[in-house]
């Protein structure tokens, strides 16, 4: 048998075998340090393995292989890297800067494979993990806290921490996976979802309306009592609505004003005047008859209910799925309602 050899334009060894019958076969050989899909997936594995058991033996006593196995797939794949990834001693493997960074990636990618799997299996989509979301603390009240048992329920290896604050949270320093905000967004670094609409609306009580008439036109708010947001609450004091296609912004006044909604809602409720709130606060009290709306025909424009969350290349499930809960919730007309 006669054997030659050359590189085809991929450098790519290719080895050619002649028959006594001079019938020529070829077997292509990769170049060094070539690794098929299968075992830059392996190597990948035993890397986040070895990281995480802490050393070459415990890695290999969990893989049910060889220590010297374990060696040659971490040398390979430092070597197809062209990097660092672990220092290795007699006593214990500590990971480099460059395998500290790799490492978060590798747990993504084996994570991401592995819901891939359960999002196709019998079981289906199971998420797992801690979630901490932040919310306005009224908004939260009503229409997030409400929710978190149920979503529990449904994945039971999720566990929730729920953040009610007024405060804008800082999402990435202290460690929030989402937050739910109302209204129009500060452009920053951080990726929205708008999980639904909210509209205001100026209510009052039956009795305050008996005593003082309804308001016809926005000129009317002037000769009326009315509950305003206090300027310490960071807001536009005036209630906004639309006329002749344009949105203006009202002043008014009154006897009472507080920075805290929820007191301005229960003196709604009181009968000591108007107030312009939220849908979600006021829409049970309408529906019940408690509250009735005004200047209907002058509602703005509904602003936004949105989710934000850091920038990240892939989002971990627990936090898609609960994003995704509180969207098909919230865009449903009927939940209002």
């Amino acid at each position: 048998m006669i054997v030659d050899a050359k590189k085809d334009p991929k450098h790519h060894l290719i080895f050619y075998f002649y028959t006594p019958n001079l019938t020529r076969r070829s077997i292509t050989a990769c170049p060094p340090g070539f690794a098929s899909p299968m075992d830059r997936f392996k190597q990948i594995e035993t890397f986040v393995t070895v990281a995480a058991r802490g050393s070459l033996s415990a890695a290999a006593q969990a893989e049910g292989v060889a220590p010297a196995i374990i060696g040659r797939r971490i040398d390979a794949l430092e070597e197809r890297l062209g990097v660092k990834l672990l220092v290795r001693t007699t006593r214990r493997i500590t990971l480099t800067f460059e395998g500290s960074a790799f490492l978060e990636d590798c747990q993504r990618v084996i994570h991401d494979m592995q819901n891939a799997e359960a999002s196709v299996s019998a079981g289906g989509v199971k998420a797992s993990g801690h979630l901490r979301v932040s919310a306005p603390a009224g908004f939260g009240r009503r229409h997030v806290a409400p929710l978190v048992p149920a979503f529990t329920v449904a994945h039971p290896d999720v566990s929730i921490t729920l953040d009610l604050s007024d405060r804008m949270v800082d999402l990435v320093n202290e460690g929030f996976d989402c937050a739910v905000r109302l209204g129009e967004l500060p452009d920053s670094s951080l990726v929205s979802l708008r999980l639904g609409e909210n509209r205001r609306v100026c209510v009052a009580s039956p009795a305050y309306l008996a005593r003082r008439g309804a308001p016809r036109t926005l000129g009317d708010l002037a000769h009326h009592n009315c509950l305003a947001l206090g300027a310490s609450a960071n807001q536009q004091r005036g209630w906004t609505f639309e006329q002749d296609g344009k949105v203006v912004s009202i002043k008014v006044s009154g006897t009472m004003e507080c920075s805290d909604g929820a007191v301005l809602h229960e003196w709604c409720l009181e009968g000591h005047g108007l107030a312009w709130r939220s849908w979600w606060e006021v829409g049970s009290d309408i529906a019940a008859g408690r509250l009735v709306s005004v200047l209907d025909e002058f509602a703005a424009p509904p602003i936004g209910i949105h989710a934000v969350f850091p920038q990240r290349r892939h989002l971990p499930l627990r936090v898609r799925l609960f994003l995704d809960f509180l969207k098909h919730t919230y865009s449903n007309s009927a939940y209002w309602d």
